[in-house]
Formats: C-alpha cells, structure tokens, sequence
C-alpha cells in the first residue's frame, strides 16, 4: 500500500504529463522510473551527455533484439547493408527475431504473454499497446523519455503534447513510442483514367457531388461497365477500407480503417457511438446511391485486390482508390503496357458536407513498445539512447529511409537522389538493385515520421501536388484523452467487438441495398441492445474522471 506522498506524486506526474511537460515524466531525473541509483547501474554501454542531433555511440558493444515485421516484397536479409552500417556508426548489433508480416499481430502477443519477447516491438498500432499495459509486461514509456532527446526535442518542436495525451492510459502514462509526423500525411484517395475524362469532356472532379456527376457521365457511355470498382476488401475488418476512412473524412466522421467505435462530439462536449452520428448515415446513403445506380462495383467490398485491378486494367473501370505508390508502380505502370496513351491520376480526396478538413490523429504513427524485460538489464539506458538515435534523430531518420550517402544516394540542397543502378519502389524497373530488397534502407519497421523535408524527399511528382493540396486543410482536434481503468478495459473489450462488427455488416447491408434505409433506426436499436450506451457511458465517465484529476 502507497502513502499518501506516493500518491500524491503520481497524481502531480500525470498532471504534468497531461499538459505535456514530458521531462517531469522521465526516468532520468531524481527518482522516476526506479530510483536513481537503479539508473545508475543501467548505464553500461550509455553515452554521457547524449543530447539532441549527436551521433549516438555505445561507449562499448553492445546488441539488442528486436522483433522485426517481415514483409514479404523486401525479406530479411542477414547481408543488408543496413545491418553493418547501424553497428558500425552506433557500436549497436541488432538481433532481430523475424517474423512473417501476416502474423505478426498474433506471434507478438504470443510471445509477450509467454515473457519470450524481445527487449524492441516495433511496428505497434495504437491502440495495439493496451492490451499489454495490466500484465505489466510492457514499460509505460513516457517514464522514460527523458533518456531519448530526439524524441523530446520532436514532440516540444511539432507540439505534438495533445496527440501524445490521447494515447494516455488512466494512470497518465503511455505505453508506446509513436512515430512523430512534423505534419500530417494523407495517403489513399480515388483515382481516375484522366485520359478516359478527357475524351469525353470530363473534369477531375473536386467535390462527391462531382465525383457522382462524372460517374453517371461515364456510365451513359459504358452503359455495360460498372465505372468504379474498389479494392482493399479482403484482411481488413472494414470492407473497402480505403474507401470508407477517406470518404468518411468527407463527412467528419471515422470510417473504414479509421473507424472506432468512440468519437468525440466537440459541441456537446462528450464522447458518443460513432455509428448513431447523422454525418455517418448520410455517408452510407451516399455509397447506397452509387451502388444502386451501378456505379460502383457491388463485387467491390469482397473481391481481391488483384482483381479489381485487373478490371481496371481491362478497362472495365475507370476509376479506384488509390495512394501514390499504387498510382505509379501498379495502374500506371501496367495502363501503359496494355493501354496505348493511358492516363491515370489520383485525385486530393474530394470534399463533402464537413468542408476541407483533414480527420485528426494523424501526426502520430505505428510505434515502438519496450518489454519491461529491458529494465533489468544493466545496458537499459543506451538502448533507449540507441532508439532515440535510430528511430528519432534527424540523422537516425535520414539513414534508414535513404542509406549512406555515397554508397546508396547522394543529396544536393535537400534533394535526394539513388544512385545510379539502384530501384526504390519501382522508381527504376530496370535497375540491377533495390534500395529495399537489397540493402535493407526504406524499411517499414524503420523508416517512419519525421520532418516534412525529409517525409516529403521521396515523393513522387504526384504524391507533391496531392499533398500540397491536402496539407492546406485543417486537421480536427485530436480526441481528448480518456483512458479506462484496467477493470473497464476489460468490460469495454467484451462490448467493442460484437458492436463493432454490428457495425460493419450493417453499413456493408445498407450499402448494397440488402436492408432499407428505414430500417436505420431500428438498427440503432440493435446497438443499443449490444451495450452501445454503456460502453459510451463508460468513456464519458473516464473522461469526466481524467479530466478532474488533471485539468
């Protein structure tokens, strides 16, 4: 049992944390995170005086395992160049227990539950973390970032405190280190056979309302087509996925892959069921007017990728989701071998009812748990050294997304080049090598976040001019913080699921005409008998209760 001072203390601490004063959250000063005289006996191999933009060197060698995310476009090899130069600047040697990308999600909570896991998880999507944080099995890492400068430095600089709050657990700390975006990034939208447009008098349309107008246009030509079809249907639980976050930004309200359950009314000032908001009704009736015209695809929310694809590559389509990479490397790449004078191009996402807005959250990315294994080794404060430089620094940044200067690129006024011999995402279909799959460099697990002069270094000419568009729009408040307690957890998960999955399957039968829109209240009612208002209540409570605690 804690004492009062204890408590006390704890409270000040997340107090702080709150208003983002991240360094009185550290381990590194007097007494947090253990005491200091555990500190100090956790410094083998730490740098003295390591401090913001410095080149990180264990002052003797040391290694590290880390769970890596095997993607199967650029498999692990044990040769990457990226492996010998991180031991040859940071003295680090990385052990990486590799594990296939399609189950990567199942093997780490295996691995952590049975205590087996390695001291690095990275590649951790909030809220992914929270499952771990009762067991104690991970570290609440805002404990310890005074120990990782860079990160500090990033999050004081982008004033990224709010985003950082929303991923706070009830006792005010947080269990994963995200990756930090100066500014948001946009990635998928729809994408259109400009040169199909063109022939018939057809503008690139900015608004849903002409996205339906070029849609019907179309149809009146190809009246045997369906003009849209779509994809990322298959291995996510929200069909279209791509389709439905973008769309739904649209309207103001989460969907697709950034639906949740939980959304935050800013009016009323209180958390609500994302589901029963007006905006996400008409969202669904939007899709249901398209697909009941035969303008998108039906066969669009469970076929496989590959095959809508080819629907546009046989030009049974003229339009799909798209994100810059797919844009170049796979529609325009492959229209241009089969379609003489094709032309393809994705549009900034078209604008709806909630104007030009960009949904909020995402400054922060997939991120980096600690094992709480890694306190008790006494090489515990270079390894947080060693993350910082890596995954944090502007250094650390520019060598894993682009390799060594020289061997791999060459940079000129901010301008990064391949050299030449040396393929990155196609960028050089005949090139001998690839910056990923021979060298290790661009690597997911790795490459993430960071200044937009450096996110931005590898654009595409069409990935420039959509993001110049999209970054003049205006990112919504993130979602105050509002963590369960461990109990509520527990109760709040048995409830997400069958609510969410409701969710999905109604919104799929809306959609596709299998359920009348007069139906939607009674569907509402549905969710209602699933707990629907209970798990609202609970979140609201959690905010009132973490509000009063740290306002």
């Amino acid at each position: 049992m804690q004492n009062a001072g204890d408590l006390s203390r704890r409270q000040i601490l997340a107090a702080a944390g709150f208003i983002g004063l991240a360094t009185l959250t550290g381990c590194g000063g007097d007494d947090e995170g253990g005491d200091a005289k555990d500190l100090t006996k956790k410094r083998n191999g730490a740098m003295k005086d390591y401090r913001p933009g410095q080149q990180f060197k264990a002052s003797k060698a040391l290694s590290f395992s880390m769970l890596h995310n095997d993607n199967p476009v650029y498999p692990l090899k044990d040769g990457w160049l990226f492996w010998k130069e991180v031991t040859k600047r940071t003295g680090i040697t990385i052990k990486p227990l590799d594990v296939p990308l399609a189950d990567y999600e199942k093997k780490r909570s295996v691995l952590i539950g049975s205590g087996d896991a390695p001291f690095i998880i990275p590649k951790t999507y909030h809220p992914g973390e929270v499952a771990f944080v009762s067991s104690g099995a991970i570290l609440p890492v805002s404990e310890y970032v005074d120990l990782m400068p860079n990160f500090r430095d990033k999050v004081k600089k982008w004033r990224l405190e709010p985003e950082l709050d929303s991923i706070r657990q009830s006792d005010g700390k947080y269990y994963l280190l995200p990756g930090l975006h100066e500014k948001p990034r946009s990635s998928y939208s729809l994408s259109f056979r400009a040169d199909i447009l063109d022939k018939h008098g057809l503008t690139l349309p900015e608004t849903w309302d002409e996205v339906y107008d070029v849609l019907k246009a179309l149809k009146a030509e190809y009246p045997g087509t369906y003009p849209w079809t779509d994809r990322w249907s298959t291995n996510t639980p929200f069909p279209c996925g791509a389709l439905f976050q973008y769309l739904g930004q649209a309207y103001g309200v989460k969907a697709g892959w950034a639906y949740d359950n939980i959304s935050f009314d800013t009016t009323a000032q209180k958390f609500l069921f994302t589901a029963t908001q007006d905006a996400y009704r008409q969202m669904v009736e939007y899709l249901r007017k398209v697909v009941a015209e035969k303008l998108l695809d039906p066969e669009s929310f469970t076929q496989q990728d590959d095959q809508a694809v080819q629907k546009l590559l046989a030009q049974k389509s003229f339009a799909i989701s798209a994100n810059p990479q797919e844009l170049v490397q796979n529609y325009r790449y492959n229209l241009s071998k089969q379609v003489k004078g094709s032309k393809i191009e994705m549009v900034p996402v078209p604008l709806g009812p909630a104007g030009p807005i960009l949904l909020s959250g995402i400054r922060l990315e997939n991120g980096i748990m600690i094992s709480s294994k890694a306190l008790k080794s006494d090489t515990f404060v270079a390894m947080m050294q060693f993350v910082d430089w890596l995954w944090y620094s502007d250094e650390g940044q520019k060598f894993c997304k682009w390799g060594v200067k020289g061997i791999t690129y060459t940079e000129s006024g901010g301008t990064y080049t391949l050299n030449p011999g040396i393929s990155l995402m196609g960028s050089d279909p005949d090139a001998p090598k690839d910056l990923q799959k021979d060298y290790g460099f661009f690597n997911g697990v790795f490459t993430y976040g960071g200044s937009w002069e450096l996110v931005s270094s590898s654009f595409s000419p069409d990935e420039k001019k959509f993001q110049d568009v999209m970054s003049r729009r205006k990112e919504l408040p993130v979602d105050p913080a509002h963590p369960l307690q461990s109990f509520e957890q527990e109760q709040a998960t048995l409830w997400e699921t069958p609510l969410k999955d409701a969710v999905i399957q109604n919104t799929l039968r809306f959609v596709l005409g299998k359920r009348p829109m007069s139906e939607w209240d009674a569907f509402l009612a549905e969710l209602k008998s699933k707990n629907m208002q209970q798990l609202v209540d609970l979140h609201n409570k959690a905010y009132e209760r973490f509000k009063k605690e740290n306002g």
